[in-house]
């Protein structure tokens, strides 16, 4: 006589997060872990989070002008502490701008204006290409000199890469060095990393704040993103006003056709 088949019944499988009895019995005997509150309340705290600090920060970045053609529309107490903190900022600025410019320097000057100089606060050195048809390192140095008038309290230098390193290949040009406390913290090789020809000064803000050289709540930071975020607003407005109208021209055409017909 054969022995017999062991018959085998196939229980169904629960989603372990569903509200069923049978997790609910489940959970109780602690064989499947508590369900995990629901995410929906904690996104939308997020949310609203976010928008009370951007409410609150609303006047961040904003310039003396830009505050005074807020007169009717903020609390004038409120108003006037955000101009007290720019002028405060401003006199801050001016005091600290020492440099203000790109400094051209040679191989001898290089251990004093860079190394010796960055125990007193960051230096930003550009290596630039040997070769004029290198765009990147000219693109490099437009950003340089901009970044020296805007930020005058940080040191930026300039030197071409094979007269401060003897055979630097001009393929690693541009090379940006940052020095602080006499040592290299940050080297960037070719601008690939940071955009390319179309590196802005919005990555030449990321890279000081990187650094610390500023500080990510600077007045200078913050306006350049507040701006950059407006253009694109506005752009995305402007496309959607152009995408609207060509709608409304092809539907008038789509028209036009039906009264041909017609006729």
């Amino acid at each position: 006589m054969s022995a017999p088949v062991e018959q085998r019944v196939a229980v169904p499988v629960d989603d372990p997060n569903a509200d069923t009895e049978w997790n609910e019995i489940l959970r109780k005997h602690k064989i499947i872990p508590e369900k995990p509150p629901s995410p929906t309340p904690m996104i939308e705290e997020a949310i609203l989070e976010g928008r009370r600090i951007a409410y609150e920060n609303r006047l961040e970045g904003k310039e003396l002008d830009e505050l005074d053609a807020l007169e009717d529309e903020e609390d004038e107490a409120f108003l006037e502490q955000y101009r007290q903190k720019r002028i405060q900022e401003l006199n801050s600025l001016t005091k600290k701008a020492i440099h203000g410019t790109v400094y051209p320097i040679s191989k001898p000057e290089y251990s004093r204006e860079v190394t010796e100089a960055s125990n007193n606060g960051p230096v930003f050195v550009h290596l630039t290409a040997s070769l004029g048809t290198n765009v990147e390192s000219r693109v490099l140095t437009e950003l340089w000199m901009q970044a020296a008038k805007e930020y005058g309290e940080v040191k930026f230098c300039e030197i071409r890469a094979d007269k401060a390193i003897e055979n630097y290949p001009d393929r690693n040009c541009p090379t940006i060095l940052v020095y602080k406390n006499g040592d290299i913290v940050k080297q960037i090789v070719t601008l690939v990393t940071v955009g390319g020809v179309r590196m802005n000064m919005m990555n030449i803000d990321d890279l000081l704040v990187e650094v610390g050289a500023v500080n990510e709540k600077d007045m200078r930071v913050v306006k350049r993103k507040r701006d950059a975020e407006d253009a694109k607003e506005e752009e995305h407005m402007s496309k959607g006003i152009k995408s609207g109208n060509l709608r409304h021209a092809n539907a008038k055409d789509d028209d036009d056709d039906d009264d041909d017909d017609w006729n």
